[in-house]
């Protein structure tokens, strides 16, 4: 971070086949080893799944599903007079995103079905129907 020049944040080019900078930066999140190939056919097919599961525009669900997996608070350790307290504090809008992103990815990744786009699309029908690993986490970060 520099002192005093404002940090530039590179707008991510939208994806392909939506044309969302959204669906750009889940897939960016969900490459290991530099693959966006194998992320986007990830993405790509868990989308499709939730279509023929929905009969719904998939983008639609993918949003609600990360607007209920949107954390609007976190709380961080402060040191006052030798105690450590957890102090509730308001998230930036593009942490609120990258928390969110990371939190489905990360539940998808923990759970147990056959290959990760299957996984990932029920992680994302449960937290479009605020159930499932990534709600709870939201939760337990709102009650903490």
């Amino acid at each position: 971070m520099p002192r005093r020049a404002k940090v530039v944040h590179r707008i991510p080019m939208p994806d392909a086949k939506y044309e969302s900078r959204l669906v750009s930066r889940f897939v960016n999140k969900l490459m290991l080893d530099g693959k966006k190939g194998v992320a986007e056919r990830i993405i790509y097919d868990a989308l499709d799944r939730i279509e023929a599961n929905t009969h719904r525009h998939p983008i639609e669900t993918f949003e609600v599903a990360l607007r209920n997996a949107t954390p609007s608070i976190e709380v961080k350790p402060r040191r006052i007079g030798g105690a450590t307290y957890q102090v509730p504090s308001e998230i930036r809008p593009e942490r609120r995103t990258a928390l969110a992103i990371r939190w489905l990815i990360n539940a998808a990744r923990s759970r147990n079905g056959k290959s990760m786009s299957e996984k990932l699309a029920a992680e994302l029908l449960d937290a479009s129907h605020n159930l499932g690993a990534t709600v709870k986490r939201k939760d337990d970060t709102h009650k903490m």
